[in-house]
C-alpha cells in the first residue's frame, strides 16, 4: 500500500499501519506521509521507506507509483489526512487504477460522497471504509443473529458514544487533534456528530440491516467558544418501523470511547460496549440472559462472521486494533481474490464501503439540518 497522511506525528496513521500489518497481507511500499517535506522523509526513513518512494505530495506518488510496473507499483493507496483532504488523493487514486481504503468520515461534503461512489462504479476498483466497530468479532455476531431472525423484528434501538476529552477548550491549548476536529473549515459542518456520532449511526444500521428514514436532532455547543458541536441528541426511525435513540458527547467528563449499543427485538435484545467487545449479552424474552464470548475455536456456537474475524483462542481479549485489523485483512482477502481471478467470500466481503460513506455523510447533513429547523421530524435524505 501507499499512505497519504499519518507521518511520525499522527495519530490515526500508525493505528493504521498496524491494522494493516497485523495479517502479513500488506506491506507499506510507499507514502506521502505529510504536506511538510522534512517530516515527510523523516517519517518515510523512520517506517524504513526507500527514499525512492517517500514522496513530498499524494501528487507525486500517485503519478509515479502509477507509471511502474505492474508488480512493482503499490496496489492500493490508503488515506489517513483530516477530513478535508480525503477527497481529492481517493478520486485520483482511483483515476489512475488504484484501489482505495479511507478514513471516516468518507469525505468533507455528501455531494464529494456522491462522486466518489460515481468514480468507484466507473472503475470497478474496490474502496473500503474504516468505520472501525464493525470489525469487532461480537458486533459481527449481532449482526449475524438479527439478521438471522433470533430476535425477531427489530423494534428498538439505542446507541451512544459518550468521550470526555473535549470537555475544555482543548485546541486552543495546543492539542493538535482538537485544533482540526473543531475547525468548520477542517472537520465539515459537525464536530461530535461527525466525528463519533456516524460511528454509532453506522453501527445501529449495520448491526439491525435496517436504515434510518428520519430523524429529530437537538445539537448543542457546551464549551464557550467552540465553532462546533460538541454534543448532541438524536431521535430514529428506520425503515422496518423501528424506533431508536443516539446520543454522542465529547464533553462526558471523565468517559473515554465508552461506545455502547443495545437493540431489541420481539424475542429478545442484544447488548455489546467497547469497554468489553469480546462479550454479547443475549437477552431472551422467555429465558435467561445468555453471555457469548469471543473465540476463534466457538465454531459451534458463533457465526462464521464472527469467527472469520477472531484472531485468538477464547479468553484472550482482541480490541481496538484488531477490529481495525479486520477492516484491512477483509478489505486484503478480498482484493486477493481479485488478483488470483478467484471469488472471495461472503465474510471476506463483510467490510464498509462507499455505501456506508454516503450514509454516514448524510446523517451529518440530517442531523445538521434537523438541529436548526422547527420541525420536529426531518425526511432523511441521501
Amino acid at each position: 500500500m501507499g499512505m497519504v497522511g499519518g507521518g511520525k506525528d499522527a495519530f490515526i496513521g500508525a493505528v493504521h499501519r498496524i491494522a494493516a500489518n497485523m495479517d502479513g497481507l500488506i506491506e507499506l511500499a510507499a507514502g506521502a506521509l505529510s504536506i511538510n517535506p522534512e517530516i515527510a522523509k523523516e517519517s518515510g526513513k523512520m517506517l524504513f521507506l526507500p527514499e525512492d518512494r517517500t514522496y513530498l505530495t499524494y501528487e507525486e506518488m500517485i503519478k509515479k507509483e502509477s507509471e511502474l510496473p505492474a508488480d512493482k507499483r503499490i496496489d492500493f493507496v490508503t488515506i489517513v489526512t483530516p477530513n478535508f483532504a480525503h477527497f481529492a488523493p481517493a478520486m485520483m487514486a482511483l483515476d489512475h487504477g488504484f484501489h482505495v481504503v479511507i478514513e471516516k468520515p468518507i469525505t468533507f461534503t455528501l455531494e464529494e460522497a456522491k462522486q466518489l461512489k460515481q468514480k468507484v462504479e466507473e472503475t470497478g476498483l474496490i474502496l473500503a471504509l474504516t468505520h472501525t466497530y464493525s470489525g469487532y468479532p461480537m458486533v459481527k455476531q449481532a449482526r449475524a443473529m438479527v439478521q438471522g431472525g433470533e430476535l425477531g423484528k427489530i423494534r428498538k434501538v439505542w446507541v451512544e458514544y459518550p468521550q470526555g476529552w473535549l470537555s475544555k477548550l482543548s485546541e486552543r491549548e495546543g492539542n493538535a487533534q482538537a485544533a482540526w476536529r473543531t475547525d468548520p473549515k477542517k472537520s465539515g459542518k459537525s464536530g461530535c456528530m461527525g466525528d463519533i456520532g456516524t460511528h454509532a449511526a453506522h453501527l445501529a444500521e449495520y448491526i439491525t440491516g435496517n436504515k434510518i428514514t428520519h430523524l429529530c436532532a437537538d445539537l448543542n455547543v457546551m464549551v464557550a467558544g467552540r465553532a462546533l458541536d460538541d454534543d448532541g441528541n438524536v431521535l430514529l426511525k428506520f425503515d422496518n418501523g423501528a424506533s431508536g435513540v443516539l446520543m454522542a458527547s465529547q464533553v462526558a467528563a471523565g468517559e473515554e470511547n465508552a461506545l455502547k449499543i443495545r437493540v431489541y427485538g420481539e424475542k429478545g435484545g442484544l447488548e455489546w460496549q467497547q469497554h468489553e467487545p469480546n462479550t454479547l449479552l443475549v437477552k431472551w424474552l422467555e429465558a435467561p440472559t445468555q453471555i457469548l464470548r469471543a473465540g476463534a475455536g466457538y465454531t459451534d456456537r458463533l457465526s462464521s462472521y464472527a469467527t472469520h474475524n477472531c484472531r485468538t483462542p477464547g479468553g484472550h481479549p482482541e480490541g481496538y486494533l484488531e477490529a481495525f485489523g479486520n477492516i484491512y485483512r477483509n478489505f486484503a482477502l478480498t482484493l486477493g481474490a481479485r488478483i488470483d481471478g478467484t471469488q472471495p467470500t461472503k465474510e471476506m466481503l463483510d467490510f464498509p464501503t462507499v455505501e456506508d460513506g454516503i450514509r454516514g455523510m448524510a446523517f451529518i447533513d440530517n442531523v445538521v439540518a434537523s438541529s436548526t429547523s422547527d420541525v420536529k421530524w426531518t425526511a432523511y435524505q441521501a
